[in-house]
């Protein structure tokens, strides 16, 4: 879609609000909430992240995007209560990032996460038969142990992803691959820990990041206010949320389900507690 100019939104920051794990839906809304942002010429944008990660793909996508629009727009990161693993990969495309002191960020790292109901399908008297073009293309299979050669071949891919990973934050944050593989090893840390480490500029709120998108944007910090890009909900469901309570909280339990059957078996930037 084309927006026409519009010179109201010249004096405004966007915000973006990426929350929960990071999958397909995610990335689709994002990407469209990124080209909003420049099509509209907003000169500056908060990306407020509150998410644990999510799948490789999808944060890596974000990150590219974020990185392209970076000559158009002055872009702050505004870290919530946790931006851990892809959360972490997807800051890494704003050249500015900012934390609450006791933000739960890090996690830098891979996970693969598999199901082996082996024990119970015997229990129960279930048993498969697989017929495969190959050795290993029934790896990760639910029905059976790995071998160890499959384990190996896991371990290549997800050490392959974890040098992605280390070599994004050490180009964005200007660090050396070797000081970043010093606290890159899965460990969750605040965001104190993360201005010393150099991952993070400065600890602030999300109104801290506002007044500095301004101040990079050349704007008034008392008259540039955000303006929120969100995909504009049904309204079946905004009156559900409105009016039911827990709703969302039923909502955001069976978006996490589906992100776990949908995500069996991938290779995950995802903070596991």
């Amino acid at each position: 879609m084309f927006w026409p100019f519009n010179k109201k939104t010249t004096k405004q920051i966007a915000r973006i609000e990426i929350t929960g794990a990071i999958g397909s839906s995610t990335r689709k809304a994002v990407l469209k909430a990124l080209k909003e942002v420049e099509e509209r010429k907003y000169p500056a944008l908060v990306l407020r992240i509150d998410s644990p990660g999510g799948t490789v793909g999808d944060s890596y996508e974000i990150y590219q995007a974020l990185v392209r629009l970076q000559s158009k727009v002055k872009i702050v990161a505004s870290y919530g209560n946790i931006s851990a693993s892809g959360g972490v990969y997807i800051g890494m495309g704003a050249p500015h990032i900012m934390a609450n002191p006791g933000t739960l960020t890090g996690s830098i790292g891979v996970i693969l996460r598999g199901n082996n109901l082996e024990k119970l399908l015997d229990r129960v008297g279930v048993s498969f038969k697989t017929i495969k073009s190959g050795p290993y293309k029934d790896i990760l299979s639910f029905d059976r142990q790995l071998t160890g050669e499959e384990e190996q071949i896991l371990q290549t891919l997800i050490d392959s992803s974890y040098e992605q990973f280390v070599n994004t934050v050490a180009e964005s944050r200007h660090l050396d691959p070797a000081t970043v593989k010093t606290f890159a090893d899965g460990r969750i840390f605040t965001g104190e820990q993360a201005v010393e480490f150099g991952v993070v500029d400065r600890l602030g709120s999300e109104e801290d990041a506002r007044l500095w998108a301004a101040e990079l944007a050349g704007l008034d910090p008392e008259k540039a206010k955000l303006h929120s890009i969100e995909e504009r909900k049904p309204l079946l469901t905004r009156l559900l949320q409105n009016q039911v309570s827990g709703f969302s909280t039923v909502v955001s339990t069976a978006d996490w389900v589906q992100f776990e059957l949908s995500t069996n078996g991938q290779p995950l930037w995802l903070y596991r507690p």
